[in-house]
């Protein structure tokens, strides 16, 4: 089974005045719907990764794809899996501006110095790879 456009989950305007529905409607029904055909078009010349999740085709570097498709699943596949998590962890009702506290707020300060630190290490990130604007904070 192909991986599929996972619905919005809110209306597009939902997000306004922070981001507007036409910014939502072309990164949904445009930018991710796009990632997602061009992962499934990639990964039929590779039978064996159709109807594997997501997540499991991108581990380890993409460990189990072919070299000869690997940039076009790890980049496709890695745009439709941002987009797809960025429509879960939107908020509509979010609290924008709002710093990190407890043990957030400790690592933050521990790995990077402090907030202003980590907000400009990690735009720079952000901007400074494939499908810019698209960083993860992960803590293991």
């Amino acid at each position: 089974m192909p991986l599929e456009v996972k619905p919005l989950g809110y209306s597009n305007d939902a997000l306004e005045p922070n981001i507007d529905a036409k910014t939502m409607e072309i990164h949904h029904d445009k930018h991710y719907a796009t990632y997602v055909n061009n992962y499934n078009d990639a990964v039929k010349k590779q039978p064996e990764l159709e109807g594997k999740p997501l997540h499991e085709v991108l581990a380890n570097n993409c460990a189990m794809v072919k070299d000869e498709i690997k940039t076009a699943v790890r980049n496709n596949g890695g745009g439709a899996h941002n987009h797809a998590l960025f429509w879960e962890i939107l908020n509509p009702a979010g609290r924008p501006g709002n710093e990190p506290v407890g043990k957030l707020a400790e690592a933050i300060n521990k790995s990077f110095g402090g907030f202003a630190q980590f907000k400009e290490k990690f735009e720079t990130a952000g901007k400074t790879r494939f499908g810019s604007g698209w960083a993860w904070l992960i803590k293991k």
